[in-house]
This record gives structure tokens, sequence and C-alpha cells, in this order.
């Protein structure tokens, strides 16, 4: 599917998400949860080294705007990729940014 095929509203989506990464620690949560990869709340304010108060709200805003999920196991959740095809975005500006 080409980005000319999709509706306004799948277009919406897709800049809400994109404003969403838009963010050095958000991008930082997407590079870590490559791979399939899922990890605690306090596993990813480690990896961050910032409040998790703070990566608390980083990773509710990438819920929010459909680039992450999660899944409750006993005390802990979890927070994963939704999609796959995101940490290809990450790796993508990730590029782009050498030089």
């Amino acid at each position: 599917m080409q980005v000319k095929d999709l509706s306004i509203e799948q277009l919406e989506s897709a800049a809400n998400m994109l404003k969403a990464i838009a963010h050095p620690m958000r991008i930082a949560i997407l590079s870590f949860l490559e791979d399939g990869k899922k990890l605690t709340v306090t596993e990813i304010h480690e990896m961050l080294k910032i409040e998790q108060s703070t990566t608390s709200h980083h990773l509710g805003i990438l819920k929010d705007k459909g680039v992450l999920s999660s899944k409750r196991e006993g005390k802990n959740t979890y927070y994963y990729l939704r999609h796959a095809n995101l940490s290809n975005i990450v790796n993508c500006v990730s590029k782009c940014t050498v030089g």
C-alpha cells in the first residue's frame, strides 16, 4: 500500500504516530523495543536514566497514539511495539542523521 492510497483518517493517524515518536526519549524507547522485545517501565526507566514518572509519561503518549501496546503479566506491565515495522522508522532516521 502506498501513501497515496490512504484515507485522510489513516494519514492523520500516521501523522499523530510520527508526532508521538518525535522526541529523543521516545526514539530511544522504540530502539529498546526493537526485535520484538518486551520491557517493563522499570527496565525502560533504568535504561533511559530518567525518572520513572517521566518514563511512564512517554510510554503513555506512545501507547495513546498507537505506537506501543502493553500486556499485564502478574505485577508487571510489559510494553512492546504495536507494529514491528516502526523500528524501520527509527533505523531510517538514524541513518539520515549520520553524516
